[in-house]
């Protein structure tokens, strides 16, 4: 059975949620590997819309297992209000939901620590969230966090708090100039928030193991973006754990159990927060994209930044993630864009680059190349027949895989689940049959599924549509 690992492929916000949501139609256990609250998955159904800040978007589907894993960070008051509130609207969650006994805890002064510091770097912020994340996983690597399987444990959880606050009171207090924390109130807190949640808590790497012994299928499902990772994203304009699908292996899943690498990316490009953004666009046409997209931060409320897609982060991507396939989201937006442009290269001090840069000086200053192609009349939205979109929406399509040499086996065209086409199953694929090619749109290779004859053509004969332009113009 297909265990399959789901990761955006650029700064998040790729519409993970609503491809979770779809697949775990098909899986059993539904993990989230690493974040924490700073996510958000928004998925819309036909009893309304949900964000989902840490409960993996699986808990929705009936029958579905689903369990918050190892390298999570569980504000535990937020995850009770997500729980209450997802109960309020008539979905109950107890035997079907885990969390690891392995997770760390964000704690009041992980917060109070995230907002000074943000606020004391001036014009280098990073662009946090406020939640805790980053000092959370501070204290982690630090070897001084506190776990979830001690919030169970109160003479453990009292005797840990007492003893971080005595430095983090100091550093409070001397570095930022902020009030610190009493261990009473802490404790009393965050106790009452154990004795809530302990009938979830379990080993997680040992229920994962014997879901799959058992031939059930598992999906991962990664908060954030590749470009967010903390070790291969932008770096320092990352998130603190790693969301690429590595991730997924470090929360005691062996790489060998993993069938399949599902790659989430929009149709073009956004990013929320500061950081390099090669491609980004301020004039009318990324004001068009804002808004048709509706390109608001789930979980900020933030304007996310918007720009053309760009094959120079996917490709990455698809490199250091071992995409097995693309899903591509919000094709509809592109609906109202006469031409369209995807960014094949770079080119900084004379230099032209046909890889992504390490280098943050390269990404903060280049000039992107482009290609263009034409826009398509008519819309794409609500439709789930790959033969119904228009010539010039598949042939963007095309150009997508055959510049990331990954094939598109998901295409969405709306927000709500129906607004789907499925081309190829990534829950169908199986290392025992690893030798079974996928096909996405442009069928170059053999698959369960082919597209009419005369509609497929080999990745290696698609060439530019357009021209090839810069930024400058």
């Amino acid at each position: 059975m297909g265990n399959v690992v789901v990761v955006g492929s650029q700064w998040g916000d790729e519409g993970k949620g609503k491809i979770v949501d779809i697949l775990a139609r098909e899986a059993d256990v539904i993990v989230r590997f690493q974040g924490g609250s700073n996510a958000g998955h928004t998925v819309v159904t036909p009893r309304g819309t949900f964000v989902f800040h840490l409960l993996p978007s699986g808990i929705l589907s009936r029958g579905k297992h689903c369990v918050l894993g190892s390298g999570v960070v569980i504000d535990p008051g937020a995850l009770i209000a997500e729980l209450d509130q997802l109960a309020e609207r008539g979905t109950k969650v107890g035997r079907n939901f885990a969390i690891s006994q392995r997770a760390h805890l964000i704690m009041p002064y992980h917060k109070a620590i995230d907002k000074a510091a943000e606020k004391a770097k001036g014009a280098r912020r990073i662009g946090t969230t406020g939640k805790g994340i980053g000092p959370a996983y501070v204290d982690k690597m630090a070897r001084i966090g506190i776990r979830v399987g001690d919030l169970i444990n109160p003479e453990r959880f009292r005797e840990k708090v007492e003893s971080n606050l005595v430095e983090i009171n100091g550093f409070l207090r001397h570095v930022h100039g902020t009030r610190g924390f009493t261990a009473g109130r802490i404790c009393e807190e965050y106790l009452e928030y154990g004795q809530r949640l302990a009938p979830y808590v379990t080993d997680d790497s040992l229920l994962i193991h014997k879901a799959m012994e058992n031939g059930r299928r598992v999906l991962f499902e990664g908060a954030q973006g590749t470009h967010l990772d903390v070790d291969l994203g932008t770096y320092p304009f990352v998130t603190s754990s790693n969301a690429c699908a590595g991730g997924a292996c470090t929360g005691g899943v062996g790489p060998t159990k993993i069938d399949a690498v599902l790659g989430v990316t929009k149709a073009y490009t956004t990013r929320v927060g500061s950081g390099p953004f090669p491609t980004e666009l301020s004039d009318e046409v990324g004001s068009g994209l804002q808004e048709r997209g509706q390109e608001t931060g789930a979980t900020t409320g933030r304007a996310r930044r918007c720009g053309w897609l760009d094959a120079m982060v996917l490709r990455y991507a698809v490199r250091v993630n071992g995409c097995t396939a693309l899903a591509v989201t919000k094709l509809d937006v592109l609906d109202e864009v006469s031409e369209l442009k995807i960014a094949v290269g770079y080119r900084f001090q004379g230099k032209l680059y046909r890889e992504m840069p390490v280098d943050l000086q390269v990404l903060e200053n280049c000039e992107p190349v482009y290609e263009t192609l034409p826009g398509w009349a008519g819309t794409t939205t609500g439709v789930t027949n790959y033969k119904a979109l228009p010539v010039e929406a598949k042939n963007y399509l095309r150009r997508i895989e055959a510049l990331t040499a990954c094939p598109v086996s998901i295409v969405s065209t709306g927000s709500h689940r129906e607004h789907t086409i499925m081309l190829d199953n990534p829950m169908m694929y199986t290392r025992s049959r690893g030798a079974r090619s996928r096909m996405g749109v442009s069928g170059a290779v053999a698959s369960r599924r082919r597209l009419p004859r005369g509609e497929a053509s080999r990745l290696t004969t698609i060439r530019p549509v357009v021209s090839v332009t810069t930024k400058a113009e």
